[in-house]
C-alpha cells in the first residue's frame, strides 16, 4: 500500500519508536497529526516534519480524547504507540503506577479506537495500527502491569482483526521486543536483541506495507516467545522465573 496523500493519527508519537515511525512515513508521503501528552515534545517532533500538526492529549482523558479526534476530523488510519512503564514485581506493588499503566497502555487504547473507529466502520474504510508487546505472549517476572495491559492491546487487536474482516479497515498489531528508549533506560538487567528505534519503525513500515495482521520483532528473538506458548507451566516458570 502507499500512504501518498493518507491522513494517519499517531498516537504516542513524540519521542523513541513513534517519532521514529512517524519520520519514516512522512518520507513515504504520508500526511500526519501526532499526539501525547507532551506539547513541548510534539512541537520539537513536529519541527522535523513539515506539514505535520501537534495534537497534544492524555489519552486517560475520555473527554479529552473525544475533542481531540472531533479537532482531527476525518483520517485514513490510526497507530497506537502510546505506554508508559514502571517495573514491578508483585512482592513490590506500587498500585498508583500499577492503575496508571493499565490506564494508559490499554483503557487509553480503547479510548482512542471508540473516538476513530465508528467513522471508519460507516464508511467501510480504514487502517488500524496497535503497538503490543513480546512480552505480553505470557507473563514475565517484574512485569505487572506492563505486561498484563499489553497483552490485553494484543487480545484487543485479535478481536478486532475477527470482526473487521471484509469490512475494508485493516487491522494489523505490532509486537516489538526492547527498543532503546527513556522507558527501557529504566530496566536494570540484560536486554538481547536491544533495537534502536529506527530499526523497529522499519520493522512497522514492513507489517503496515504488506497484508499480514501480525509482526513480532526482532524475528530470532521473537521464537523465544511464541515457542513459551507451547511450554508447560512447570517448564516455562522455571526457565522464566527460576525460584
Amino acid at each position: 500500500m502507499s500512504f501518498s496523500g493518507k491522513r494517519y493519527w499517531l498516537v504516542g508519537a513524540s519521542e523513541g519508536l513513534g517519532l521514529a515511525l512517524a519520520q519514516q512515513m512522512h518520507r513515504a508521503g504520508a500526511s500526519l497529526i501526532l499526539s501525547a501528552r507532551s506539547a513541548e515534545r510534539l512541537d520539537a517532533a513536529c519541527a522535523t516534519l513539515p506539514g505535520a500538526i501537534a495534537v497534544p492529549l492524555d489519552v486517560s482523558d475520555s473527554a479529552a480524547v473525544t475533542a481531540a479526534a472531533a479537532q482531527i476530523g476525518p483520517i485514513d488510519g490510526m497507530v497506537w504507540l502510546a505506554g508508559v512503564y514502571t517495573p514491578m514485581p508483585a512482592d513490590r506493588l506500587d498500585v498508583a503506577a500499577f492503575a496508571q499503566m493499565c490506564d494508559v497502555n490499554f483503557t487509553g487504547c480503547a479510548r482512542v479506537l471508540g473516538a476513530v473507529l465508528p467513522a471508519m466502520v460507516a464508511r467501510g474504510a480504514g487502517h488500524i495500527v496497535l503497538t503490543g508487546s513480546l512480552s505480553g505472549f505470557r507473563g514475565l517476572p517484574g512485569a505487572m502491569g506492563y505486561q498484563a495491559s499489553k497483552a490485553g492491546v494484543m487480545a484487543l487487536a485479535e478481536c478486532l482483526y475477527a470482526d473487521l474482516r471484509g469490512s475494508g479497515i485493516k487491522v494489523q498489531v505490532a509486537n516489538p521486543g526492547f527498543i532503546r528508549t527513556r522507558l527501557t533506560d529504566k530496566n536494570t538487567f540484560a536486554m538481547p536483541f536491544l533495537m534502536e528505534p529506527d530499526e523497529a519503525a522499519s520493522h512497522m513500515m514492513t507489517l503496515m506495507q504488506g497484508r499480514a495482521f501480525k509482526k513480532s520483532f526482532p524475528t530470532v528473538f521473537s521464537w523465544l516467545f511464541r515457542l513459551s506458548q507451547f511450554l508447560p507451566d512447570w517448564a516455562y516458570y522455571r526457565m522464566f522465573a527460576p525460584k
